[in-house]
Parts: C-alpha cells; sequence; structure tokens
C-alpha cells in the first residue's frame, strides 16, 4: 500500500529517471507532460559498475530532486547478473549518501512474490522463486535501509508496449512475428493465463507518486488474466497478414503453475481515478505506434 507524503500533488522541481530506457522512458514522458522537469541518464551518460560512479551520479542530483531508479541488467538469469545488479544499486545507495534527495522511487518487479492460487496483493510476502526475483528484492532492501530517503516501490507485472527492448514471451513478440509475416508459436498450447500492463500505464503511475512523494509498495497490474493464445488471437486479428498460431510440445513446467493474477484495489485506493487500459485496447494502441496505422 502507499502513503502518500503530498496530500495535493506537486511536481518537484526536477525529476532524475536513472535507466531512462523502457519503463524509465515512459515515466519520464508522463512527467514531462503534466509540466514536470526531467533529466534522463541512460547507460551512455553513466556506467554504474564504473570506479566513482557514484561520485558523477552525486554531481547530477540536488536535494529538492525526485530520483526514480530503473536501470538495472533485467532479467537477472546468473549469479554474475545478480552480482553486477547489486553493485549498481550500491552505486546509487553511495551516491544518495553524498547528495541526498527528496524522495526516491524504485521499480521493481512482481517476481518478488511466490506463486499462489489467488490473486496477489501487496500485502503478500516478498518470497522470491527466481534469481530475478531475488535481485529486486535485495535492491528494494538496500535503498530502504541505506539511502537514508523515503522510498516508494512500484512492482510491475508484464509490461508490453511499442519500444520495448526485451522481445519476450508474450504481446511484444507476438506482435513483431505478426507483422512480419511470421507464424507465432505458442508453448504447449499457450494455456497459462498472466496479467499484462501497458508501459504508458506504469509511467502514469510513476508520475503519480512523484507528484504525491508516495512511499511504501504498489504492484502495477491490471486485475485481468488472459491465456497467451488469447493474447495471439489479439494480436493477430490487428493485421492483414494470413498467419497460424500453433502450439508446441513444452519442456518443463508451466511457469507460475499456469496462473498469476492479481488484486488492483491498492492501485484504485492510491489513485481512485486511474483506470488500467484493457489488454484489446493497449495492443491495439501499440499496433497503431508502431505501423502508424
Amino acid at each position: 500500500m502507499l502513503d502518500h507524503r503530498l496530500t495535493k500533488p506537486a511536481l518537484p522541481p526536477c525529476t532524475v529517471v536513472l535507466g531512462a530506457g523502457f519503463v524509465g522512458g515512459a515515466a519520464a514522458d508522463a512527467i514531462e507532460t503534466a509540466g514536470g522537469r526531467v533529466e534522463r541518464i541512460g547507460r551512455t551518460q553513466i556506467d554504474l559498475l564504473a570506479e566513482g560512479a557514484y561520485e558523477f551520479l552525486a554531481e547530477q542530483l540536488r536535494p529538492d530532486d525526485v530520483l526514480v531508479v530503473v536501470a538495472a541488467e533485467a532479467p537477472c538469469k546468473d549469479g554474475e547478473m545478480l552480482a553486477r545488479n547489486i553493485a549498481m544499486m550500491n552505486t546509487v545507495v553511495a551516491a544518495l549518501k553524498r547528495q541526498p534527495v527528496a524522495h526516491v522511487i524504485y521499480v521493481s518487479s512482481d517476481a518478488v512474490y511466490k506463486d499462489k492460487a489467488e490473486p496477489l496483493t501487496e500485502a503478500d510476502c516478498a518470497e522470491p522463486g527466481s534469481l530475478h526475483g531475488v535481485m529486486h528484492l535485495a535492491r528494494e532492501r538496500m535503498l530502504l535501509d541505506e539511502s537514508g530517503r523515503p522510498v516508494g516501490i512500484i512492482r510491475p507485472t508484464l509490461v508490453y508496449g511499442a519500444k520495448d527492448p526485451h522481445n519476450g514471451y508474450g504481446p511484444n513478440r507476438f506482435r513483431r512475428l505478426a507483422l512480419d509475416g511470421k507464424d507465432i508459436t505458442l508453448f504447449g498450447d499457450g494455456e497459462e493465463r498472466r496479467d499484462h500492463v501497458l508501459v504508458e500505464d506504469v509511467g502514469e503511475l510513476i508520475k503519480r507518486m512523484v507528484m504525491h512523494r508516495s512511499t511504501g509498495v504498489l504492484n502495477a497490474a491490471t486485475g485481468e488474466v488472459h491465456s497467451f493464445r488469447e493474447v495471439a488471437e489479439m494480436v493477430r486479428s490487428r493485421i492483414r497478414l494470413r498467419i497460424m498460431i500453433k502450439g508446441s510440445d513444452r519442456v518443463g513446467p508451466m511457469p507460475h503453475n499456469g496462473y498469476r493474477p492479481f488484486n488492483p484495489s491498492a492501485t484504485f485506493y492510491a489513485f481512485p481515478d486511474f483506470r488500467y487500459t484493457p489488454l484489446a485496447e493497449g495492443l491495439a494502441k501499440v499496433h497503431r505506434q508502431v505501423t502508424g496505422g
């Protein structure tokens, strides 16, 4: 749950977005659209693993700034990546100790939660079942325990959007395959049901947390689940090319036991006028962004 430190929302003098890529870029866009000043810091500006990087980052910060931390090597797949991600956060913490800011927001992941049959909420114990979840939970804890600043944490579920860089299994890969006229191959029959959230919705929630100086934890998940076959069919319905949606032999068990729902009540409690974009509507929006049609 979130605790708003500002009951009347206000933009800070500057929001520094560390890791202004897919999700960070959406947050920066939302803040700038609202009239806020944003400093975008990406990999070309700073290598968080470089010696002395914390000094450079500290020089970019001012006491009244809000710092949004998105930078990570993700998904975290092995111990070496885990170590690098922890080292990156050590750089952020060291910079904040040298130059404190007004508020910090960390973009985490729903991977911190253990699977269960009932819809997940922010009250569920973080008990990750993957290194990716371990990495995010450790980085959350580092900011909470060591930064000395008010911290808000947002944990998005599967994010889709036009500028996605990962091309993982789901809406982003399906769209790219379909637009190339290639068939979509599902894992098994695509029966797994997951929640997918539009990147612009995540950006909007981060903007609202910035403007309220929100602390605590918020999931970014719509509360609706769709099978991957349903997602593939929605994607195919947007194109004119003749493609097939094919099943395949599944190797290993279904991730998350094939079902990972969320209860989005905390989002609507924190921001009563917020509305998640339904998946079909979001996929149509992304299709227009990509094709211009």
